[in-house]
């Protein structure tokens, strides 16, 4: 498949099919480099969607779990922007501090506003968005739907 910017789109393999999220440097260039580099480090494979909450959002990228977990590296500080929280978007999950961001994201089902200005907005689901409809809910989810593989678009084989 061809995409127009291969180096910021990310593909993701989840149990329920591919989703294909547009990366936006321009809007949280930190918080983009950041994702590509666990991506490429396979970080979020097996990663399961832990926090999915019907109308709202489906939330990843902990590799324990839990919604405590991240990634070896540091938090990041905080890109807030005025993207808005709509369906398809893509954010960082954090805890109450502003810059505690660091591997949990979430993919929002609908539109979300009062995230808006509180939370990083780095990416947009441009393919497979039926499929995030899929993903199993809960608060946390039984028998859980998973990322089985993330990649940078540029990485992958043509």
């Amino acid at each position: 498949m061809a995409y127009d910017d291969p180096e910021n789109t990310l593909v993701i393999e989840t149990t329920k099919g591919r989703v294909v999220i547009k990366l936006r440097p321009d809007l949280a260039p930190n918080h983009v480099a950041h994702i590509k580099t666990l991506a490429r480090e396979h970080f979020y494979d097996g990663v399961v969607f832990h926090r999915v909450i019907d109308g709202f959002m489906a939330q990843t990228g902990d590799p324990t779990g839990t919604g405590m977990g991240g990634s070896k590296y540091p938090n990041l500080k905080q890109e807030f922007n005025a993207e808005p929280h709509v369906r398809g978007v893509a954010s960082m999950a954090r805890s109450q501090s502003p810059d505690s961001a660091n591997s949990q994201f979430f993919i929002c089902f609908g539109d979300a506003r009062f995230l808006d200005r509180q939370y990083t907005v780095w990416g947009q689901v441009i393919e497979g968005m039926e499929n995030v409809d899929l993903i199993k809910r809960g608060e946390p989810v039984r028998d859980p739907d998973k990322m089985v593989s993330v990649r940078v678009a540029a990485d992958l084989p043509a």
